[in-house]
């Protein structure tokens, strides 16, 4: 199996768990936001470290924090996706699932365009299609709701942002997000411990099954960044743009059906605009297969 196929299944399998994360989130909906996030950075970091010193990847790791470039991207991505969580745990917990959906809606158009311009990607006819198509969806998604969507700008910004670092940046999947939770560990223990002397912890106040539900959210965390981080280095980031939506889908979903979130016909005709771009865009990467020479002389 290609390296592109990999891409294309391991980026499946990360936006259809980011899809149903809500479900997870909602479970914490009676802890602050903040407090969710900090649990959420710090035992990230541990599940990952476990996972480095099981995998004997120990120095590996140390020759990555060695690379200046790498360990200021690592920084600037650590930033990046400490936003992009904040953002959408107090929105799930708000119950604004609805308009985080919004954001990831938002997010592929916002990929495909950085990997035209900075990336230099290049698409073909229908998948300008497929851009238009979505376009409008979002455009009626946008005006249905009548302001401007502050929590899905900035969802869509910051992931899109994280994408393109981790499509860029040469370390490991591993390797990048152990970083980026180390960067940001300190802080998230400080502020735990701070709830914890200060007398007003999540802790001292839910029952057992929410306490390890909170403590299991680096686990759901760093499976689904890694599974994405492996992506983003196997396949077009234009493409994985457009696999996104897979993501707001399910959210989408489980918002309006679950959760019993308003759905407009403006929601529907927006979702099916976007959807036939995702069949058109789907459609545009089914193509017969060049002669090996001719790929060859393409990469020389």
């Amino acid at each position: 199996m290609d390296s592109g196929l990999w891409g294309t299944i391991f980026g499946i399998l990360a936006y259809t768990a980011w899809g149903v994360l809500p479900l997870y989130w909602k479970l914490l909906d009676s802890i602050p936001a903040l407090e969710i996030l900090a649990h959420r950075v710090f035992w990230s970091f541990l599940f990952l470290s476990l996972i480095i010193l099981l995998s004997k990847q120990l120095t590996s790791l140390r020759i990555a924090c060695k690379n200046k470039t790498n360990t200021f991207y690592t920084f600037l991505s650590a930033i990046i996706i400490s936003i992009n969580w904040f953002t959408f745990i107090w929105a799930v917990t708000s119950g604004r699932v609805v308009e985080a959906s919004m954001g990831y809606y938002i997010n592929p158009l916002i990929v495909v365009l950085l990997g035209t311009v900075v990336l230099k990607e290049q698409l073909n006819t229908m998948q300008k299609i497929a851009i238009v198509f979505a376009s409008v969806g979002v455009i009626i998604m946008t005006l249905q709701y009548g302001g401007i969507p502050w929590v899905a700008i900035t969802l869509a910004l910051s992931f899109a942002c994280y994408g393109l670092i981790k499509k860029t940046v040469d370390i490991s999947s591993l390797n990048g997000l152990t970083l980026e939770t180390a960067i940001t560990a300190p802080i998230a223990l400080a502020y735990i411990l701070y709830l914890h002397f200060n007398g007003t912890s999540s802790l001292d106040v839910i029952p057992l099954p929410t306490m390890l539900t909170l403590f299991a959210s680096g686990i759901a965390t760093a499976i689904p960044l890694l599974l994405f981080a492996q992506a983003a280095k196997n396949i077009k980031f234009s493409t994985m743009g457009f696999m996104q939506y897979i993501a707001p889908s399910l959210s989408l979903a489980i918002g309006v059906f679950l959760f019993h979130e308003p759905f407009t016909k403006a929601h529907l005709l927006g979702f099916g605009f976007i959807w036939v771009a995702l069949i058109i865009y789907s459609l545009s990467q089914i193509s017969i297969k060049k002669p090996t020479h001719n790929i060859l002389e393409e990469k020389i």
